[in-house]
């Protein structure tokens, strides 16, 4: 059972409803606006996150998902844009982009509306509503990478400069609850990218030793988390404290941060066979 907090009533909703195991899910990305640039901004970028999330978090829990985006209309480069950003933040690309009728492409009325807070989705009334909080950024103290270039689709000079890493961008964003605002700083964003990196270290080292089944007070604490209005914030919380615990055997801990990646989509198993290891003295 998947439970959201639909907006327009404040109460908890199960999509899709029982019996049927097909989710429709509608992401709405939001007006675009004209000036320098393509105009996509960082909550573009949240908006399809959060579907993407809902889609996994669905998908975990054996449903099957059909994920249509709906846009305003986007020039070459901003398709493109939009495209690349996504990729590289680890999104699932939707089934259509862009549909205007999206009943049609989703083969029916859609169970659930992902949009941005305050948007105006026209005549989209069914199904439950998911509104995202705004994103905003502030200029950053001198020698601190400008997140910027990770939220900007329309500098590829910048967007993975060998130094950052944008899924530090999506831990950053999934770190809080979907409909509250976040604000990207340097700071926030360099602790993001030490995160992963230890997490990811961690995962390595933990996948050479025997695997261990996920304690269960574990697996089902993570999973009623996620399916109680996808509260994402709180299954990052809980790897936080198993990565510590000296009760849950490295085995355990490889395989409970591999599962609930399949929704969190960090690519902490990236390093998974990449260790280094320290070279020998030889033998005299």
């Amino acid at each position: 059972m998947l439970r959201i907090a639909d907006t327009r009533t404040g109460h908890l909703v199960e999509i899709p409803a029982a019996p049927r195991r097909l989710l429709r899910s509608c992401v709405h990305l939001p007006a675009i606006a004209t000036g320098t640039g393509t105009g996509i901004g960082p909550v573009h970028l949240r908006v399809p996150l959060v579907g993407d999330v809902l889609a996994r978090t669905a998908e975990l829990n054996g449903l099957q998902v059909v994920t249509v985006l709906t846009t305003p209309e986007l020039t070459p480069d901003q398709t493109t844009a939009l495209d690349r950003v996504m990729a590289v933040l680890g999104i699932h690309p939707p089934v259509v982009v862009g549909a205007h009728h999206p009943d049609a492409a989703l083969g029916g009325p859609a169970d659930v509306h992902v949009v941005a807070q305050g948007a105006d989705i026209g005549d989209a009334t069914g199904g439950g509503r998911i509104e995202v909080g705004r994103v905003g950024t502030v200029l950053l103290e001198e020698g601190v990478p400008d997140p910027g270039h990770l939220l900007s689709p329309d500098r590829p000079d910048v967007l993975v400069p060998e130094t950052a890493d944008p899924l530090a961008v999506r831990l950053l964003l999934l770190h809080r609850p979907y409909a509250t605002p976040v604000t990207v700083t340097g700071a926030a964003l360099a602790e993001a990218r030490r995160t992963l990196r230890q997490w990811r270290r961690q995962v390595a080292d933990w996948a050479q030793e025997p695997s261990r089944p996920i304690p269960a007070d574990l697996l089902r604490e993570s999973h009623a988390a996620l399916v109680d209005d996808l509260d994402v914030a709180a299954v990052l919380d809980l790897l936080a404290d198993v990565a510590e615990r000296s009760d849950v055997p490295s085995g355990a801990k490889f395989e409970t941060f591999a599962h609930l990646d399949r929704v969190l989509g960090l690519d902490l198993v990236r390093d998974v066979g990449h260790q280094h290891i320290p070279e020998r003295p030889a033998p005299r």
